[in-house]
């Protein structure tokens, strides 16, 4: 009896809503275009107020919806745009998605319809056109990892905090064509987090603050290469890129020697400029002292040496050579007193 009255009641609500959306008008918004890059928007925001009851997402080239959005069910996606497309959901009437991991196949024509209750539906549609970016340009990567093979390796997903995370994936970069391969997804939801993984190599880790962190197990040579962090926030998508290089057991081995050799000899090196400034340093405070101590215990010392020393030097520039006083002409006076005591005697007699 109580199944057939929830039963009931389910039909009642379906009818009623029915009856509300075909009574209702749909309005439909002006196209945009939209150029083609990594984690372009594709914007669906219903201009009035009330309550959202369905998103769809469908393009033209597809047979099936694109992502489809419902507040209680959840979200589903396509097999082609699984882990590749995030609903915005940044006003209770936003449908907007963001896409990364983008190719030339993505581009088209999108239609957004968003179903509301009691105003109806309203629709949009939106042109990717093609971008002159060339998907063949090198990345420059953010971090650079060695692992040797048959080791494990954990890849930790750093970003700049600037907006609220509530969507995280990361991917596998081809070698320089453009390709990727989504590893795995980790999404904020209302009733929690939502991990999906697409790859068999590697476990995501995913946290409530949204860190996450891919942990390889026995690493193969494949695993290394080029791999990107997609953080999408309230601010856009911020991305980071880890360069991991893979080595087998003898090359990581001299790896490892030739590393530890340049530490030794960067620590020796700093060691020996240290003790180099601190002998430096430790001899001219000992001769300061010193000095200190000489000139408490003979405060005039230095001050008549000094004024000796230029008198010294004062006196030999003032007398000259040797020689220039032996050529000199002398003159002298000479008394005779012989002969002034015989003119005496005459007098007298």
């Amino acid at each position: 009896m109580v199944a057939v009255q929830k039963d009931y009641w389910y039909f009642m609500v379906l009818v009623m809503l029915f009856c509300l959306l075909k009574g209702s008008v749909e309005v439909k918004a002006p196209e945009t275009t939209v150029t083609l890059q990594e984690g372009m928007v594709l914007d669906c925001l219903c201009p009035w107020s009330g309550q959202l009851t369905m998103v769809s997402w469908t393009k033209a080239s597809l047979s099936q919806p694109m992502a489809v959005y419902h507040p209680h069910f959840g979200t589903s996606f396509a097999p082609s745009y699984d882990g590749r497309v995030v609903f915005l959901k940044t006003t209770p009437m936003d449908g907007s998605v963001s896409i990364m991991n983008v190719s030339q196949s993505d581009v088209g024509h999108y239609h957004c319809s968003l179903q509301t209750y009691p105003q109806g539906s309203w629709t949009k549609g939106t042109f990717v056109k093609k971008t002159a970016i060339n998907f063949t340009i090198s990345i420059q990567p953010d971090t650079e990892l060695v692992a040797a093979q048959n080791d494990n390796l954990t890849i930790k997903c750093d970003h700049i905090q600037n907006g609220e995370v509530y969507h995280v994936s990361i991917e596998k970069l081809g070698p320089g064509d453009g390709s990727s391969t989504i590893i795995a997804t980790c999404q904020m939801q209302d009733d929690g987090l939502e991990l999906k993984e697409f790859s068999s190599r590697g476990s995501l880790n995913c946290s409530d603050a949204m860190e996450v962190s891919l942990h390889l197990t026995n690493i193969i040579e494949e695993d290394g290469g080029l791999y990107r962090c997609n953080f999408t926030t309230d601010a856009g998508v911020q991305s980071t890129t880890v360069l991991l290089t893979t080595l087998s057991a003898q090359d990581f081995g001299s790896f490892r020697y030739m590393l530890y050799v340049y530490i030794g000899a960067g620590v020796v090196g700093g060691a020996f400029l240290m003790g180099l400034i601190l002998l430096v340093t430790w001899a001219n405070r000992r001769k300061r002292k010193r000095e200190e101590y000489r000139i408490k215990l003979h405060p005039g010392k230095r001050q008549q040496r000094n004024h000796y020393e230029q008198a010294c030097v004062y006196d030999r520039m003032k007398k000259g050579t040797r020689i220039a006083a032996r050529d000199k002409e002398i003159y002298a006076n000479f008394q005779i007193v012989r002969a002034h005591e015989k003119q005496k005697r005459k007098q007298k007699r």
